[in-house]
């Protein structure tokens, strides 16, 4: 079930909170972004000393059917070799997930490949990859919405107030930029970027193949109907995870284009979302800045990245507690003793 969410503004808290960030002992304005993001942080968590509580990285991963039409550069089997690299501590989240004291656990959403159990892996498997989507649609309407009660429950079995995302699937590029082109309108060759490191004769065919598949599916125009269409499991299981983090008010740390993908079909359900949602960075694959423009979101650091796996998330991590820590620990003019400026 998609759960309603209500508007998180409170005017008086808001008030208080802007009334604390303008008089710590500092000129009006000088920690710039980070004061807003101190401001949206005490909005979604309801307090005027918000605290970061066990922070949960969540990797969703997936196997895709169009990947068989040569939209990637690696092999589908570099999902599930991604996953035991994830769980064996070696993956670049994986080393992020350790500095930064973050709890990852990694949720085998649909991958092609049978998993042992073990420690920080959830098994939600729905299928042995999502279908070809250029043959038809990639989800039954049933399974997307298996999909996203998953991604809902994966949220409810973990402890916490703060989600970052994070994805693997081979050809995963491919889905989003599908979901990015038919929800905002955008041509596709707006949307479709190199992925894992495509030459130019094979982003080109890339193109192709997906404005074959968008002619295939043209009649999935809402946002549930376009994202059976286009897949793939593990994005069906973020916007879950990212509509059930609203619900309960977790603050929602979404990584590069894959992530906010989901995010964008989540939106498109249920719009204040968005107010729960701190986007990490702007990527280095083509259609992420468009999303980004789209859902009016300012991203913390642009640093080129297109790893996904949640590295970005990971790597934003600290902006967070630091604005929460300027709200908690830094001094007013009053408590310091320290003079204003002078009128």
């Amino acid at each position: 079930m998609i759960p309603t969410l209500n508007d998180l503004h409170d005017h008086a808290l808001d008030a208080r909170l802007r009334h604390l960030i303008d008089h710590k002992t500092k000129p009006l304005g000088a920690l710039g972004r980070l004061e807003a993001l101190a401001l949206q942080l005490g909005s979604i968590l309801g307090s005027e000393a918000p605290r970061l509580e066990h922070p949960q990285l969540v990797v969703f991963a997936g196997d895709h059917g169009l990947a068989a039409h040569g939209v990637s550069a690696y092999p589908s089997d570099v999902t599930w070799q991604m996953v035991e690299n994830f769980l064996a501590g070696g993956a670049a989240v994986s080393v992020l997930a350790r500095q930064h004291g973050l709890a990852l656990t990694v949720v085998d959403a649909g991958v092609r490949h049978d998993f042992a159990p073990r420690p920080g892996l959830l098994l939600r498997k729905l299928g042995a990859g999502t279908d070809d989507a250029l043959a038809g649609p990639a989800m039954t309407a049933q399974q997307c919405a298996a999909a996203i009660e998953s991604g809902q429950g994966v949220v409810r079995g973990l402890p916490g107030n703060a989600l970052l995302l994070g994805e693997m699937g081979i050809g995963n590029t491919s889905s989003a930029a599908l979901l990015l082109s038919r929800l905002i309108g955008a041509p596709i060759e707006r949307c479709t970027g190199r992925g894992t490191g495509l030459d130019d004769a094979a982003l080109a065919q890339k193109v192709e193949v997906l404005r074959a598949v968008l002619t295939r599916h043209a009649e999935a125009q809402a946002p549930l109907e376009a994202l059976a269409a286009f897949g793939g499991f593990e994005i069906a299981m973020m916007v879950g995870a990212v509509l059930e983090a609203a619900a309960q008010r977790r603050v929602i740390v979404v990584d590069g284009f894959i992530a906010t993908s989901a995010v964008l079909v989540a939106h498109a359900l249920q719009p204040p979302v968005l107010q729960r949602c701190v986007f990490a960075h702007c990527g280095d694959e083509a259609g992420h800045a468009l999303m980004l423009s789209h859902l009016n979101a300012q991203p913390l650091l642009q640093l080129g990245l297109r790893l996904g796996e949640g590295s970005g998330a990971a790597l934003a991590w600290p902006l967070l507690e630091s604005a929460c820590r300027i709200l908690r620990e830094m001094a007013s003019f009053d408590s310091a003793g320290v003079s204003r400026r002078e009128e």
